[in-house]
């Protein structure tokens, strides 16, 4: 018995003795896992970062250019109308000038048969 008691006051020295030991390694491996994860963590948030940065520059340059793409529709829209009406000036100048031609026409020729009753 005094065996068993000795045995077993040696094995809580040597417990006693190597257990801040061995909880400063295990503290020491969980801080290390915990900077791992930690640190992985921030490599991810910023990747997402970089992803939803390189996203955010896609949709500006494709806003950009479809901005652009109806700048150039309406600059030819109006050119287009701008067109269309100098076209229909000159038709109705040339109307106009025909219509001239024809009075003077008719004049004249009203002034001939004037001439020719006296």
């Amino acid at each position: 018995m005094k065996n068993q008691f000795l045995t077993a006051l040696l094995l809580t020295a040597a417990t006693v003795a190597f257990a801040p030991g061995a909880n400063a390694a295990e503290s020491k491996a969980v801080e290390n896992i915990q900077a791992t994860r930690l640190e992985r963590l921030n490599t991810q948030t910023k990747s997402i970062k970089d992803i939803q940065s390189t996203r955010l520059e896609f949709l500006n340059n494709q806003s950009k250019a479809v901005e652009n793409i109806q700048a150039t529709r309406l600059e030819f829209l109006e050119t287009q109308t701008k067109s269309i009406k100098d076209i229909q000036a000159t038709r109705l100048e040339h109307l106009n000038s025909q219509s001239k031609a024809v009075e003077n026409v008719h004049e004249t020729r009203l002034e001939e048969r004037d001439r020719r009753g006296k």
